[in-house]
């Protein structure tokens, strides 16, 4: 599971790294601590080009009735992320890549909930696999998009930390992944893989980050 996870950069910053447009959006400004149902930025495709807009975390399928579970689908599963009634219309049509500058998951020593913040080593920002998704509010008629993120097995190096990583997708797979004409749920599923132990660094971070209302730069600091 991905529950936690940081955006520090601009959105500027982040279409330049993805190659993408910008989107009329609400300013997100940066957040060190992202929750489910935060807003978020992520890339997708429109009209053949790369598209950087604001999304909602926590995917509201088209055919629901409300947002109320919109927390409960903040991760797919990339073994069965094409067949969940959820997320398979999205993964058909609706990818996407979710930036991050890290994220967060914790291990138990003793009774103590451990923070650890999980980054690629250069600091680049990660490509997250994501599916999303376009709802419409029957109380206002708003459009609302929303996204989730696609999670896989561990790799060697995060295996003692958690059971389940955050896909994390290559450049060179982006068009592949973010082409809504592409169909071929093989192809797409074979990218959900871990990426290489090498890619990754860790360290333990301040416990102030376990709580959803705390959100500075110093959550990312070293402990």
């Amino acid at each position: 599971m991905c529950g936690r996870f940081v955006q520090s950069a601009s959105a500027d910053d982040y279409a330049r790294y993805f190659g993408a447009d910008i989107v009329k959006t609400e300013r997100i400004e940066a957040n060190y601590n992202v929750a489910p149902t935060d807003r978020v930025l992520a890339v997708a495709e429109h009209d053949g080009d790369r598209i950087l807009g604001s999304f909602g975390w926590g995917l509201v399928p088209h055919w629901s009735k409300d947002r109320g579970q919109a927390a409960r689908f903040i991760n797919a599963r990339a073994e069965t992320v094409a067949e969940k009634p959820a997320f398979r219309d999205s993964f058909r049509t609706k990818r996407c890549l979710i930036p991050a500058d890290g994220f967060y998951e914790w291990t138990r020593r003793g009774d103590l909930k451990i923070p650890h913040l999980i980054f690629i080593g250069t600091h680049a920002p990660m490509a997250l696999a994501g599916v999303w998704a376009s709802w419409k509010d029957p109380a206002s008629d708003e459009w609302v998009r929303t996204c989730s993120i696609i999670t896989t097995r561990p790799n060697d190096f995060m295996r003692p930390i958690h059971d389940r990583m955050p896909a994390l997708l290559p450049e060179p797979t982006w068009d592949t992944w973010l082409d809504r004409g592409n169909d071929d749920a093989e192809q797409l599923r074979s990218l959900l893989v871990p990426p290489p132990e090498s890619l990754l660094e860790t360290y333990e971070v301040s416990t102030e980050v376990n709580s959803v209302r705390n959100n500075s730069p110093e959550l990312i600091l070293p402990v």
